[in-house]
């Protein structure tokens, strides 16, 4: 009470000190928040914990884990998914939810390419992409984010389906190619 009562006096006296912000500004443009710090470090050791020491490039743990195939692609889009539902809780827009879902899915799509894809998924990092999102929308502080709206848990639940069915998707289609390249022709 005593802080705010203070700020009022300062910025009735002296008006160019302390900008004013409209209601529709604050709505637009959120204030930062601090995002829990389990989240940062699980971004950074998963996208960037290790350096190339001569080319300064850095990668993280999901470049090591998408080299084991089949389960590697799999496990790190679910790590990315911890990420995209963890922001739920920051309230942040249903337009940045759907944009962190789309850096998952492309994610996940460009590392279905054999080596080529490994390279782009390390160069990707869909985990800080998507923490520097929720650092930027989050609408309220880790102290607050206990639980999300209902919409926002829908929302995010269909974007988790859209990209399970990706999933399964990928699947299925390499079952099939296994299947057609030995199975013998009669």
């Amino acid at each position: 009470m005593q802080v705010s009562n203070k700020l009022d006096r300062v910025s009735a006296a002296y008006p160019e000190v302390v900008p004013q912000t409209s209601a529709k500004a604050r709505l637009t443009r959120p204030t930062p928040v601090q995002v829990e710090r389990e989240l940062e470090v699980l971004a950074q050791v998963m996208d960037n914990q290790f350096v190339i020491p001569v080319l300064g490039w850095r990668f993280g743990v999901n470049a090591i884990i998408d080299l084991v195939p089949g389960i590697g692609d799999v496990a790190t889009s679910l790590i990315a998914v911890y990420v995209l539902v963890s922001a739920v809780r920051y309230r942040v827009p249903k337009i940045t939810l759907l944009r962190m879902g789309l850096n998952i899915a492309i994610y996940f799509l460009g590392n279905l390419v054999p080596w080529v894809g490994d390279l782009f998924a390390a160069w990707w990092k869909p985990n800080m992409r998507n923490l520097a999102l929720l650092r930027r929308r989050a609408t309220v502080s880790a102290e607050q984010a206990h639980k999300g709206r209902t919409s926002d848990w829908l929302f995010v639940g269909v974007i988790v389906l859209g990209l399970l069915t990706m999933l399964l998707g990928s699947l299925a289609l390499s079952a099939f190619v296994i299947w057609y390249l030995f199975h013998p022709v009669a």
